[in-house]
């Protein structure tokens, strides 16, 4: 009954740098979307990003690996302009 396979769960935020980051791949056809909630405390106040490439990879182990990567990138290059 409803054994139809589970969706996978979301991986554990990580901290990079004082930013927490969740690498959140999207389902596109049967390939995984590059994507990541990039969150940091500024001020007292939460501040969220939410990256999404273009970029897509057929398994979805390969694109949280990808989609982590891709986040500590751009918290490199950005750092806290990444929230405006």
């Amino acid at each position: 009954f409803g054994g139809g396979g589970s969706a996978p769960s979301e991986p554990a935020g990580e901290d990079f740098e004082g930013f927490c980051i969740y690498a959140e791949p999207m389902k596109d056809g049967k390939r995984f979307r590059i994507a990541a909630r990039i969150e940091r405390e500024v001020d007292g106040e939460m501040k969220v990003h939410q990256l999404i490439r273009a970029d897509t990879l057929e398994s979805y182990e390969a694109a949280v690996d990808a989609s982590r990567a891709k986040a500590q990138q751009v918290i490199t290059e950005q750092g806290l302009r990444l929230f405006g």
